[in-house]
This record gives C-alpha cells, sequence and structure tokens, in this order.
C-alpha cells in the first residue's frame, strides 16, 4: 500500500469516528493560492534552440485540519495542485528526448508541453503533546532535504516524518522518503543524483531516503544543527551548523556556518551507473563515487531596512556536491543555491556578495529589492573520455530580485515579483545564460 492510499485509510476511519470531536474542525484551515508564472531563459552561446519559454496559471488548494481531542490528536491535510499552460509553443518549452518534461510544464511524448497537469496529495497525522507524526505527503525542509517551489507548481514528497519539540530548546526531526513529485510532473517518481539521473535506459533511481537530526538553542542567539541524510545505494551525509545573532551598534550581524560530509552509499561506490559527476580523471566524463566536503560561511549585517552580506564556500573532493536530484528542477541547503546554478562542483571555490533592502523603512511597506553576485573558481572538469577539459576554469553569476505585496484594500496580499539572473562560464561545451520570472501571486482565505 502506498503511502497516499495509507493515508487515506487512516484519515477515514479517525474521520468516521471523531468528526465532531472539538479541534478538528474549528482549528481547520483551507486557502486557495494563485501563481501565474512567466520564464524566459536566454542562451548565449552555443548549439541548439535559443531560449526557454513557458507561462502558465497555478491553483494550489491546502486544507490543514485540527486535531480531534484526547492524549492522541489525529487530522488529515490535503494538497491539490493544477497547472494550466497559457503560453509554451514553437518549441520553447525546454523539452528533450532525456528530460522530464519542460521548464514549466510535462510534456507529451513528441516534446510539447501539455495543456495542464495536476496532483492531489493526502497527509494523515497524529500528534501527542509536541510531537507529530506525518504519513503520506511531505514538504520536508532541512539541511538534507528541501522542497523547491521555484516554478509554477511546489515539489512533493511521499513518505513518513516525526518532529518534536518537547525537549526544550531542541527540535527533532526524522523520516523516511520513498518517492518525489517533480514541480513539472503529476507522476511520483523514485530519486537519484546528478550522473545518474539521466533518463532512459541508464537512469538509475532509489526508493528509499532516510534523514534525522535536530536544531538546539544554545543561548536564545546561538543555534547549533546536525543532520544526517541516506540514499540506499547513493550517498551518506553528515551535517553541522551553526548560527549566530550578534547585535552590534544599530543593527545585528548574523554569522551561519555549514559542514557538509558526503560519502558513497551501496552501488554508488563501484557501479558506474550510479556514479555521481565530478572530477575523476581517466573516467569518463569524470564520474566516480560520491567524495565531497563542503565548508561555508556567510555573514548578514542587517540595519535600518539595509541587509550587508558576503559568504566564501569551498567544494573539496573528487565529486560534486550530491544531494537529491531527479534532473527536473531541485533544491538544496548550500549557501550558494541560486537562480540558475548551485555553484558545488569539485573543487571549486566560490565567494559571494549580497544586498537588499526593505522599502518599508523608507514609507513604502512591502516592496524589497535584492542583489547576489557569486564567483566560482578552481573548476576541473573531465571529457567522454576521461582527458582533461577544463583547469581552474571558472563561473559567475548576478541575482536582482523586486517584489511587492500590497498591504491594505481590495487586493491586499496580491505579489508581484521580478527575478533576473546572469550567469557566464567558461566550463567547456556548456552555454552561458540571461533569465527572467515574473510572478504574480495570491492567496484567498477559503476557512
Amino acid at each position: 500500500m502506498n503511502k497516499s492510499t495509507l493515508a487515506m485509510a487512516v484519515a477515514v476511519g479517525v474521520l468516521a469516528q471523531q468528526a465532531s470531536a472539538a479541534g478538528f474542525i474549528e482549528d481547520s484551515k483551507a486557502t486557495l493560492g494563485l501563481r501565474n508564472f512567466y520564464i524566459n531563459t536566454d542562451y548565449r552561446d552555443g548549439a541548439g534552440a535559443n531560449k526557454n519559454e513557458e507561462w502558465g496559471q497555478g491553483f494550489d488548494l491546502r486544507f490543514i485540519s485540527g486535531y480531534t481531542q484526547g492524549t492522541v490528536g489525529f487530522g488529515i491535510d490535503a494538497i491539490g495542485l493544477l497547472g494550466v499552460k497559457l503560453d509554451s509553443g514553437g518549441g520553447t518549452n525546454g523539452a528533450t528526448a532525456t528530460s522530464y518534461g519542460g521548464t514549466v510544464f510535462p510534456s507529451k511524448s513528441n516534446g510539447e508541453a501539455v495543456d495542464d497537469f495536476s496532483s492531489l496529495g493526502l497527509t494523515a497525522k497524529a500528534k501527542v503533546s509536541q510531537t507529530e507524526l506525518k504519513l503520506g505527503t511531505l514538504q520536508p525542509k532541512n539541511p538534507v532535504i528541501v522542497t523547491n517551489d521555484g516554478r509554477l507548481l511546489p515539489q512533493t514528497w511521499q513518505g513518513g516524518q516525526i518532529t518534536s519539540g518537547d525537549i526544550k530548546d531542541l527540535t527533532l526531526v526524522g523520516g523516511q522518503i520513498e518517492a518525489v513529485k517533480g514541480r513539472n510532473s503529476s507522476n511520483n517518481e523514485q530519486m537519484s543524483i546528478s550522473g545518474a539521473n539521466t533518463r532512459g535506459t541508464k537512469f538509475r533511481d532509489s526508493n528509499k531516503f532516510i534523514y534525522a537530526g535536530g536544531d538546539y538553542k544554545i543561548t536564545k542567539d546561538l543555534t547549533a544543527q546536525y543532520y544526517y541524510g541516506n540514499l540506499e545505494e547513493f550517498y551518506k551525509q553528515h551535517f553541522l551548523g551553526l548560527v549566530h545573532n550578534w547585535a552590534i551598534g544599530p543593527g545585528v550581524l548574523k554569522s551561519d556556518f555549514r559542514y557538509f560530509n558526503s560519502s558513497d552509499d551501496g552501488a554508488n561506490g563501484h557501479d558506474p551507473l550510479f556514479f555521481s559527476t565530478g572530477n575523476y580523471s581517466g573516467a569518463a566524463n569524470g564520474k566516480g563515487k560520491v567524495d565531497n566536503n563542503l565548508y561555508s560561511g556567510l555573514f548578514l549585517y542587517s540595519v535600518a531596512g539595509h541587509t550587508f552580506g558576503g559568504g566564501y564556500q569551498v567544494s573539496n573532493g573528487s565529486s560534486d556536491f550530491p544531494w537529491l536530484n531527479q534532473g527536473d528542477g531541485s533544491s538544496n541547503y548550500t549557501i550558494t543555491d541560486s537562480q540558475i546554478q548551485k555553484f558545488g562542483r569539485a573543487g571549486e571555490k566560490t565567494w559571494q556578495a549580497r544586498y537588499s533592502f526593505d522599502f518599508a523603512k523608507v514609507g513604502v511597506p512591502g516592496l524589497t529589492a535584492g542583489l547576489v553576485y557569486l564567483h566560482g573558481d578552481d573548476i576541473d572538469t573531465v571529457n567522454a573520455k576521461g582527458g582533461e577539459a577544463a583547469n581552474g576554469a571558472s563561473e559567475w553569476e548576478r541575482d536582482l530580485s523586486v517584489a511587492y505585496v500590497v498591504q491594505e484594500g481590495p487586493l491586499k496580499n496580491l505579489g508581484l515579483a521580478w527575478k533576473n539572473a546572469t550567469w557566464r562560464t567558461d566550463l567547456p561545451n556548456t552555454r552561458s545564460q540571461d533569465e527572467n520570472r515574473l510572478i504574480v501571486s495570491y492567496s484567498i482565505p477559503l476557512l
């Protein structure tokens, strides 16, 4: 029995017995989220299509129940997703013979974008004190698994998760994931990593990702983190984090230190079809087993609406930094996870500078803007025959964002956003990009 079916069975049983229980209905919430999403990716060089372009309207209906009364409270959550194509013609949807779909929409067998796609997710839940168990559709976000919401509809996962806040200043979480539904898909798929996730006869995947960890608040300003993740047959990953807030003068300095240790697991240690991308000389396309240590530090100083920041990251080891990546769009917990690139290649060293401003400080609440620049060096890559392809190559990305949320009146909570990115690289056989995203969002409370 899959997780959605089991969640439904549990939920139906609970509701049949306790549908009128106080708390279940009174604490329930329902919202309809609307997102109009346009994306245009312009390729500056190389062969192939000059651009990818898609436009759609997304609907995100969510129901979150309260809990029945008693020592153990029960409830059910639901998420219904629908994406409607507004424009994706002329071969600009970005679909290829080996991809899951286009930039935004799934594609038909002929490569054209579908007219619409949808999915329904159910989650059964139980709670004792401050400990909560969820089973079914999940959207976890922690250092070893991050849900992506960078397109028309969000990514979802199938599995179980338990979180606990019963110990003062300590939050614990653990779970197991068996499948993932991409942001441009209606289907649940198994999980993979870069290097093994090419669609077709060579695709390799896993139906078991386990994770556990916690955040401990040492003081009100200092939090320590440890998390562990294991994608069966691919990699094991340990994470250590330390976040500190320090009042300096009129502002606050936030320090964010992160360390990932990633190593091979199962078939990834010996089977080339499970190998990761990386820098293994003599191996076809530089692929090999997962072997990566990633260190980073990010510093942000906020004062009077301004936030100034800078950071540095080092990706050591022979493989690229690994994360759950089915090749259909994904996120990770690095400080360099940007609009276009990740900056986590084997050996890569990346520095960044950033600035943002909240215009509420000058009388325009709801208006924000931000700018981030990243520059990565020391990238070595290997060609299809195992020889050197790049020695000390570099890449850079500049991300600009402007957003406004209406604060009052009949259009209250209407959001408008523009995200612009430029990425350039001297890596061989790699196409530099410019990208624009325009997003209009609105949330309607139903309960």
